[in-house]
């Protein structure tokens, strides 16, 4: 049954959904690596596409920007169309001085400045993390394919131009591996309605060191990051 933002019907999307920000990668992973593709949803260009890799049901749909749109797709998803595994695929600033560019990450947390979770659990603080199942695969298919990875906390900024340049000293202090604008969302979602979540980033800039990768470094590093999500939904039992 279609929603206000995804037009499709229950059994459209495959239990696990890999979600870039950006909807033309979704169409890009969906012509890259997956098979028997077929379109599920255009609602405001919001692409998302259903097919297989290596035999396994796979989706693939565009989150866009921010935990407002991101909690949009995946509540309705998980509530009317049975997505279970929500895998956010993208990019994330360093701050750390051991985290560089091309670096592939992994949110075991997700620590924010929005108020979000608080408002979902009644004013405390909700420790948002990733599922552990999701999270060990993703390690293990790093692995597997020889990637470096770093797992740890990161940070979900509500704003992209922060006035506040002395945040990023704190996170540093504090460890956060990478600094994205979704993963908190994604995972008080997934809590609240009892899926399992999960984000993988690829470091596209060093936000304290002033590091850009260029286009073609991005096109990389994004590619090993898929190689590596998608290898993980096979290791999902």
């Amino acid at each position: 049954m279609a929603t206000p933002h995804i037009k499709a019907e229950r059994g459209d999307f495959a239990e696990t959904i890999l979600m870039p920000g950006d909807p033309l990668r979704a169409k890009y992973i969906a012509d890259t690596f997956l098979a028997d593709v077929r379109q599920v949803n255009a609602v405001r260009n919001m692409l998302g596409f259903t097919g297989s890799y290596k035999g396994r049901p796979v989706s693939v749909m565009g989150h866009g920007m921010g935990i407002p749109s991101v909690s949009i797709y995946a509540k309705e998803l998980i509530t009317e169309f049975e997505v279970k595994n929500l895998i956010r695929v993208g990019s994330c600033g360093a701050v750390r001085d051991d985290v560089n560019l091309m670096d592939l990450v992994i949110g075991l947390g997700a620590s924010t400045e929005s108020k979000v979770n608080r408002t979902r659990f009644m004013g405390h603080d909700l420790a948002a993390i990733a599922d552990f199942e999701l999270t060990r695969n993703a390690v293990a298919a790093a692995n597997k394919l020889g990637v470096p990875v770093k797992v740890g906390n990161l940070f979900s900024a509500d704003l992209f131009y922060t006035p506040e340049s002395e945040l990023f000293e704190l996170l540093k202090r504090y460890g956060i591996i990478g600094v994205e604008m979704e993963a908190a969302g994604l995972y008080g979602v997934a809590a609240e309605y009892g899926a399992r979540a999960l984000t993988i980033c690829t470091v596209s800039d060093h936000i304290t060191r002033g590091e850009l990768l260029s286009a073609d470094e991005r096109q990389t590093g994004f590619d090993q990051m898929m190689e590596v999500a998608l290898e993980s939904v096979l290791l999902d039992a």
